[in-house]
């Protein structure tokens, strides 16, 4: 049965960040995600949880300065430090959150690192992330990322994150499969979804073009739910979509799509 998440970085942009919570539950969510939570207090986020009755499925490890474009540090030789200082910043945010899920996102290859270096420190990293959470009970996700929306972006398609966690040899990382990212790099999502199943830790979904709501766009997504389904994914499916007017008046897409 498909399970829904809103993404609250995305989704109630209409509201204070803080009060998502409460407009999520009002929509009829049973749980949330977003990117990063260290701008709050991790008591505040519990509470907001805990009244809302709501999970918290997913957030994102520390990924460098956003504001400034990065897109995480991971692949960075420089920055390994920094790096595994966030993992421990993640995790304990993660225990009070409840959260047994933590994504992270690899980065942009900087200028001047061949991307074969950038391999090897990523792979240490993740290494490290992995079992670091592996001792909290929290799996580790790597998302690829189209290489239209952030250029430069190491981790680009689904062979490649399974090529990545083959070398990083730990059996608590996983792929956090975004199909709208996916659809723009490689398509062929239902057979892909299925060949790697057992390695899909997380989904996210949004509409191609656009990066709106289902049915938007290309993307046949009653379709793809069934086959989620059928294939026996029993995960949540993160709402990560750009709402073409409000959130609220776009959510008639969940009950036109069987959700």
């Amino acid at each position: 049965m498909t399970k829904l998440a809103a993404n609250l970085t995305m989704l109630f942009t209409e509201v204070p960040f803080i009060d998502r919570f409460e407009a999520a539950a009002r929509a009829g969510f049973q749980a949330v995600e977003f990117l990063f939570p260290y701008a709050y207090s991790a008591r505040d986020l519990s509470e907001r949880l805990k009244a809302n009755k709501l999970e918290l499925v997913l957030h994102n490890l520390p990924a460098g300065h956003w504001e400034a474009g990065e897109r995480g540090i991971a692949c960075h030789p420089d920055r390994v430090a920094e790096f595994r200082d966030g993992v421990w910043t993640a995790i304990a945010y993660a225990k009070e959150l409840g959260v047994k899920q933590l994504n992270c996102l690899v980065g942009i290859v900087p200028q001047g690192v061949t991307r074969q270096d950038a391999q090897v420190t990523l792979v240490d990293n993740l290494r490290f992330a992995a079992e670091a959470l592996k001792d909290e009970g929290i799996r580790l996700l790597i998302e690829p990322i189209n290489s239209y929306d952030i250029p430069g972006f190491f981790l680009t398609n689904t062979a490649q994150a399974a090529s990545l966690i083959a070398a990083v040899g730990s059996d608590n990382l996983f792929i956090q499969y975004d199909i709208y990212h996916m659809q723009r790099m490689e398509g062929e999502l239902t057979n892909t979804i299925k060949k790697h199943l057992q390695l899909i830790g997380h989904v996210q979904l949004a509409d191609n073009p656009g990066r709106n709501e289902p049915g938007t766009g290309e993307i046949n997504y009653r379709y793809l739910f069934q086959q989620l389904d059928a294939a026996g994914y029993t995960g949540w499916i993160g709402c990560e979509y750009k709402p073409r007017t409000t959130t609220e008046a776009g959510l008639g897409w969940r009950a036109a799509h069987g959700v």
